[in-house]
């Protein structure tokens, strides 16, 4: 099996695994106690916590070490939002935040707060003006990812952080996906991190508050990790996410390097090997190791079983891998195709044979899956309506409605309109996205009896 899922949870470093197995023996005890055991345990976090501090690039007591990157997040925006109330409850995020940014911002609204949600480029990046136009008097906290989660694309969070820093603002960076790639840079105030994310063990999270940042945690008082971080504290997994995330830094700028040019080769072949794909996020500021793409026309569901198959661990934003058959947030912000979306994400040591075989194997699982899909049930056609071609694709999931609107579309002549009747949520995203794609006008989302119509004119 080659696991092309690093963005999700990396596989464990040998030196976390080393380090976990070692401190077992010796951080079992409560470092809060004085005696010879509570001292030895107290020795391990208090070296685990200087050595993610300097990796970090913050004071050791600026860190606090969390159960989760979730976790985190949530009493980051949570802490911060109460030490500033006085100045307002107004908070910033981006479109395509983490869901557990999200989330967060979600609560705080429902709570009485209020949020403004950064637009995000075609790419997936936001720009600093777009959130300096957001800053208000009452705007206590801004958000924003060092890099996406789903595509990749780097923000500009040195820039946008200056803008912060010169309203009186703090910003608080999701740091989880880059950490592991190098220090986040600019003026930030706040950042959070997830060890699973860089190698180390899952259950472990970082917070870093910069001293002079006003921070109230919520909850119950706790008098462990100064209050930030309730419970005790998983001393071995500690040690092992410090020890791994130094290790991986040691690695990261060959390793990067190397990645970047096995990505690089994805993104360029695969729209040759497959037709009808996108590429999706930004082709130069974006994680070594991630690349993402929509394929026309397939379930993104079969199209992961069919990989697996073949021996490949990927994941998909496709809203076809989805309980609520919603493609992800982050798709539907960028305004990209969201079928048969394949994110890889390879970890540090990929073999590069690991990558030709996807690269060979790729274009018949794609294949096999529009196959399967086959000549769907034919969709009712009629001229009826303003002389305008009507495809019902009512009650119809991804990719059908776009499968049914590409096989009618030639039988329209040119300055034409075709209405696609579709209640699938997906087609709201993947029909303008098809149109861009294929060289036609999409026209725009009209109201139907039931779902919507999606009006679409042929171009040539």
């Amino acid at each position: 099996m080659a696991y092309f899922d690093a963005a999700s949870s990396a596989p464990l470093h040998p030196v976390a695994r080393q380090a976990l197995l070692a401190s077992l023996d010796e951080g079992w005890a409560d470092p809060a106690r004085l005696y010879r055991e509570g001292r030895r345990a107290r020795l391990l976090l208090d070296a685990a916590r200087e050595a993610a501090a300097e990796t970090v690039g913050c004071r050791a007591d600026e860190l606090v070490f969390t159960s989760s990157g979730t976790r985190a997040v949530h009493s980051g925006i949570a802490g911060v939002l109460a030490g500033r109330r006085r100045v307002g409850d107004h908070l910033i995020v981006s479109a395509v935040e983490h869901s557990s940014v999200l989330h967060a911002a979600e609560t705080h609204e429902a709570g009485g707060g209020t949020v403004t949600r950064a637009a995000v480029s075609r790419t997936g990046s936001v720009s600093a003006s777009s959130y300096a136009e957001a800053l208000r008097d009452d705007t206590a906290l801004a958000c924003l990812q060092s890099a996406n989660h789903e595509v990749g694309t780097e923000q500009p969070v040195a820039e946008v952080a200056a803008v912060c820093r010169a309203a009186g603002v703090p910003l608080l960076v999701d740091a989880a996906q880059s950490l592991g790639w190098g220090r986040v840079g600019g003026d930030w105030s706040v950042l959070t991190g997830s060890a699973h994310k860089w190698g180390g063990p899952s259950g472990v999270g970082l917070l870093v508050v910069r001293k002079g940042v006003r921070f109230a945690a919520q909850g119950p008082a706790d008098e462990r990790e100064s209050g930030h971080s309730p419970g005790f504290e998983n001393i071995p997994a500690i040690v092992a996410a410090s020890a791994s995330l130094r290790a991986v830094r040691a690695e990261a700028d060959a390793e990067a390097v190397r990645l970047r040019e096995l990505t690089d080769r994805v993104r360029a072949r695969v729209p040759s090997l497959v037709p009808d794909v996108e590429v999706v996020g930004d082709p130069e500021r974006r994680l070594p190791g991630m690349v993402t793409f929509s394929c026309l026309y397939v379930d993104g569901e079969t199209l992961l079983h069919e990989l697996d198959r073949e021996g490949f661990s990927v994941s998909s934003g496709s809203s076809c891998t989805s309980s609520t058959l919603t493609p992800s947030h982050v798709l539907r912000a960028m305004g990209v195709l969201s079928e048969g979306n394949v994110r890889v994400s390879l970890p540090p040591g990929t073999p590069e044979q690991d990558v030709e075989r996807f690269l060979a194997v790729l274009p018949g699982a794609v294949a096999a899956v529009r196959e399967k899909l086959g000549a769907p049930p034919s969709a009712e056609v009629s001229a009826v309506e303003d002389d305008a071609l009507v495809v019902d694709a009512l009650g119809r999931r991804c990719p059908i409605p776009v499968v049914e609107l590409a096989k009618v579309i030639g039988d329209v002549p040119t300055g034409g309109t075709v209405r696609v009747l579709s209640d699938d949520e997906a087609a709201r995203l993947d029909i303008p996205a098809w149109c861009e794609m294929r060289g036609q006008e999409y026209v725009g989302e009209e109201p139907a009896e039931r779902g919507s119509a999606y009006v679409v004119r042929r171009l040539g």
